[in-house]
């Protein structure tokens, strides 16, 4: 004659013994999906090593950037020509005994004084 079960324990254990399969997979699953979508999964990675690699090239960009000016810096303070490149072209200023006589851009060459607006 076939026994069934009597108490609730063996009425659990039985259930586990039969579904345990599936109990298996349905934690292989989860945890599959939290190693691909979860907070230290693989896309959350990925996403990190893209950020670190955008912040690696703005770095270097910003080293690039911070070299040229020291050596603006440099010049300025060691090259008299630098100087004075600079005090005719963005100043205007002139030795003493020249003159200066600015020439208008021939229409359709762009300006470097910005283009007056019109009154309305």
């Amino acid at each position: 004659m076939n026994e069934q079960p009597n108490t609730f324990v063996d009425q659990l254990r039985e259930f586990i013994r039969r579904n345990m399969n599936r109990f298996l997979i349905a934690a292989f699953a989860l945890l599959l999906l939290q190693d691909i979508f979860g907070t230290h999964g693989v896309l959350a990675m990925r996403r990190a090593e893209q950020e670190a690699a955008s912040v690696r090239q703005e770095i270097n960009q910003l080293n690039e950037e911070n070299r040229q000016l020291q050596e603006n810096v440099k010049s300025l303070k060691s090259d008299p020509q630098a100087v004075e490149k600079i005090a005719r072209e963005e100043m205007g200023l002139a030795r003493p005994g020249e003159y200066i006589f600015k020439i208008p851009p021939k229409s359709g060459e762009p300006s470097s004084a910005p283009a007056a607006q019109p009154p309305r």
